[in-house]
């Protein structure tokens, strides 16, 4: 049995719906990384928010979009640090279930848009019938709305320099490539950023130490046993 260190084991519970969730699509990304490349094919396509998928079986797509990671599994390392720092920081702010809330609201409001507007685009015949089998997984959409919400709880330049950053990686991308994907990672940050404000209606968010503060305390905590 593996133990872990007092300290890292306090962290990790800090914020357990990211580190849980991080944890189940780096396991899906190895296996996107070891697996034959036919049977990813099969599996992401199978798991994909596309047009035929969600027409048929809508609950169990979403779902199982969820947990895989575009194009492979590139950029793992960037997610993992996004997912431990920022979006971990706003699960403690928030509390677990007002975060599950927000990610799921950007992953799936996010999808169903950018289905409604795939559809307009093959019955205008601004694109082929073909995209509704195109493949399209969720954790980026899951991490800019947790981004979102993070950002809109900064002060001051940090609240700017998030703004710059999440504005830089939506729209850069939107105007070069123009891809319906791009759209949908836009739609995902306007969906966190409206959950996250009518969630903050309801109750504030709670005063939390910085991971640095927490640390310091979780040392003190096992120096006093």
């Amino acid at each position: 049995m593996i133990r872990l260190h007092p300290i890292f084991s306090k962290w990790l519970q800090s914020a357990p719906a990211t580190f849980t969730y991080t944890a189940i699509f780096c396991a899906f990304t190895l296996v996107q990384r070891t697996a034959p490349q036919h049977l990813i094919n099969i599996l992401t396509n199978h798991s994909s928010t596309s047009i035929a998928r969600v027409s048929d079986k809508p609950i169990s797509t979403f779902f199982d979009s969820a947990f895989w990671v575009a194009d492979n599994g590139a950029g793992l390392l960037i997610y993992v640090a996004i997912f431990w720092t920022i979006i971990a920081w706003a699960e403690r702010k928030y509390g677990s279930p007002r975060m599950i809330v927000i990610t799921l609201s950007g992953h799936i409001l996010a999808s169903l848009t950018t289905i409604f507007l795939e559809l307009w685009a093959i019955n205008s015949g601004r694109a082929p019938s073909s995209l509704a089998m195109a493949t399209d997984v969720g954790v980026s959409y899951i991490m800019v709305a947790g981004c979102a919400a993070a950002i809109l709880l900064m002060k001051k330049w940090l609240h700017y320099i998030g703004l710059v950053a999440i504005g830089l990686f939506i729209l850069l991308p939107l105007f070069i490539d123009h891809s319906i994907w791009d759209t949908g990672h836009l739609f995902a940050t306007i969906f966190g950023f409206i959950s996250a404000r009518l969630l903050l209606k309801l109750s504030p968010v709670r005063t939390v130490s910085s991971p640095y503060e927490l640390l310091l305390k979780c040392r003190s905590e096992l120096s006093n046993k």
